[in-house]
This record gives structure tokens, sequence and C-alpha cells, in this order.
């Protein structure tokens, strides 16, 4: 908005010319992000306090959690979807589509988790959404948002290999429309598949946020590479217009994951709940997909990977054989069943996902 409003001014007075600049505006896209988050959460936790919105509690988990996280707020994604939304529509350019896919992707699954959040506390269950029926909805908001993307030419049905230089696998490649509609078809897997698992990660404080923000900043460089010619052709990725565009959105979410994790830090005072885990994978997902990093988002989100698969893992053991791999899944709490402390596995999880986000970014020098 920013940007359409100041930069025509810039013939006026130079100081205005700084909003051509994305670098510029993604700094203060971050910082607005976690000003907004900062300033809200002390107002939403004594609010959600006071509704006594509290997180359910399973009674099958660690004993720990049971005894030390009754009654804290959940719903804690709400201000950070808000700040997120707020900071990027301030500061990215709304001429671009991908910025509009990527907040429709974050606000339809934040709406989807809200439902869930809603449903368990109103009910004073753990149930909440039914899992079908959030499956239905993840898939039919990705497919509405990537089919839009593929019918305008804003998607190309296209698969980027890391590690090999000027690599693709091209689903429309033999000019059947089949193929090329599989490609969508793979994003809204994606888009699911990293919604949950971000899902499975957030179940101890500051857990999932802390490789979110990891994941947010390193989609934020893949993004400005992807959105400049100069960069994309010398490192040999896919050029994606207006993809520089994209880190913006992606460092809104450093901000608020900031702004979030000083009051989510153990020991917390609100959770995000399902509001914010499914909306912040989806986000996640989107950015992989319009940066043409699918496959990358595996290195890049591996710690959400490693969670998911313990799950997979753990259920087909048991139904297999009866027995089960992990003390408990998904498998931070198999630590914790081990005897780790919660703020020792939440600070080697985040070492991890560090360290794969920097093999990650190594694979633009690869090529």
């Amino acid at each position: 908005m920013l940007y359409h409003l100041l930069t025509p001014l810039a013939d006026q007075h130079q100081f205005f010319n700084l909003f051509r600049y994305i670098t510029f505006r993604t700094a203060w896209g971050m910082v607005t992000s976690l000003a907004i988050c900062y300033t809200l959460y002390p107002w939403f936790i004594g609010f959600m306090k006071n509704k006594r919105m509290e997180q359910i509690i399973r009674d099958d988990g660690p004993q720990a959690h049971v005894e030390n996280k009754v009654g804290t707020p959940t719903m804690g994604g709400v201000p950070m979807i808000l700040s997120i939304t707020v900071s990027t529509l301030l500061w990215a350019r709304l001429d671009q589509p991908v910025v509009w896919m990527a907040l429709a992707i974050l606000l339809g699954y934040g709406l989807l988790g809200f439902i869930d959040d809603w449903k368990k506390v109103m009910q004073r269950s753990t149930d909440g959404l039914a899992g079908r029926w959030k499956l239905v909805g993840q898939f039919g908001i990705g497919g509405a948002v990537l089919g839009y993307g593929y019918l305008t030419g804003v998607i190309s049905p296209e698969l980027a290999l890391p590690f090999l230089k000027n690599t693709t696998i091209d689903f429309s490649a033999y000019g059947v429309e089949a193929l090329a509609w599989a490609y969508v078809l793979f994003g809204m897997v994606v888009l699911t598949g990293t919604s949950n698992a971000v899902n499975l990660t957030d179940g101890l404080d500051g857990l999932a946020i802390g490789p979110v923000m990891t994941s947010g900043l390193t989609f934020a460089i893949l993004a400005y590479v992807a959105g400049n010619s100069k960069f994309s052709g010398y490192l040999s990725v896919p050029y994606v217009a207006g993809a520089g565009e994209l880190a913006i959105f992606s460092v809104a979410i450093v901000g608020a994951g900031l702004g979030f994790l000083w009051y989510n830090t153990y020991p917390a005072q609100i959770f995000m709940g399902d509001v914010g885990s499914l909306s912040l994978g989806g986000a996640l997902g989107i950015l992989a997909i319009l940066t043409k990093n699918e496959i990358l988002l595996v290195l890049v989100g591996g710690i959400f990977v490693l969670e998911a698969i313990s799950v997979i893992l753990q259920v087909g053991s048991y139904k297999l054989t009866g027995k089960r791999i992990f003390a408990m899944a998904p498998i931070h709490h198999h630590y914790e069943k081990k005897g780790w402390s919660e703020p020792k596995i939440i600070v080697r999880f985040w070492i991890i996902s560090i360290l794969l986000a920097l093999v990650a970014l190594t694979t633009l020098k690869v090529r």
C-alpha cells in the first residue's frame, strides 16, 4: 500500500524513492509485524484469561504438561495472523498476485484453525474439528488458490530440482492438461502436509515458532533471489515475476514470531493453537510453491518433516506389529519421556533447524 501511495512522490522528494526498494520495505515489514504483535499480546492474553479460553491439555500426554500447562490461554495465532496481514498490506506491492495468494492461504488456513480451537474451548474437549473436515478445508482452500494461480499463469506447472543446474520437471511438457493439473494436486498435498506438520510440532513452549521463523527467513532470501532476474540467472534458479514481494510476507512471519516468542518462551504465557500452527504451516507451504522450492521445503522445514514422520512411523508400527517405535509421538514427546528437559529439547531442535536452513541456502551456489 505504501509503495503505491508514496513512490509517486519521489519526483518531489528523494526520500520517497526508498519505497521502491524491496530491501527497505522488507526490513520495515519485519519491524511493523514485530511491533504489532508485541503490543497486542499483553491485552490479548488478559482477554483470553478473562474469557477462560484455555488450552485443553490431553490427559494421555506427558504428566508435566497436565500439571504445568493447564490454564494457559490458547489461540495466540490470532495476533500473529493480524500482524502478518497488516504488515504485508502496508509494505508489499499489492499489484502482485503472489502476495494475495500467500495472504489467502494464511487467512484461509487460519480460519480452519480458529474453528478447530473454538470447538475445543467451547466443548472443553481435545477433539475439535473432525480430521476429515479439516482435510477437506485444507485441500479445498489450497486447491482454490493454486487453481487460480495456474489458470492465470501465476504458477507454472514445473518442479525445480535443487542441487541440479537449470533442471526442472515440467508437468505440461507433453501437452496433456491432466498432467498440468497434477501439479496443482501436488501443491495441495504440499500445503496440507506442511500445515499439519507444523501443527504436530507445536507441542512444547516455543518449539514450533523457532523453526517457523528460521524457515520464514530462509524463504525471504529464496524469494528475493527468485524475484530478481539477475540473481536468479546467475544462480540458475527459476525466475518468478513478483516473487521478491514475498520476502516482505516472509519476514513479517519472522517479526510476528519474535513478538509471539516473547510471551510463548518457556514457561509459556500463551499457546498459538491450531489457528497459528495451521496458518503458519500453510504460509510456509505456499512460499515454497510460489518460489519454486517445493522439494527444498523438505530440507528447510526438516524439523517439521521429522515430527510428521515420527507420527507416521509410530502409528504404522503399532497397527502392523502392535509395538511402538518411540516412547511417545511426535518425537519431541519421546525425548521428554527419556528425561530431557523441555528447554533442552526446544533449543536443540532450534539448532537443527538453523543448520538445515543453512544447508538449504548452500544449494543456491551448489547449482
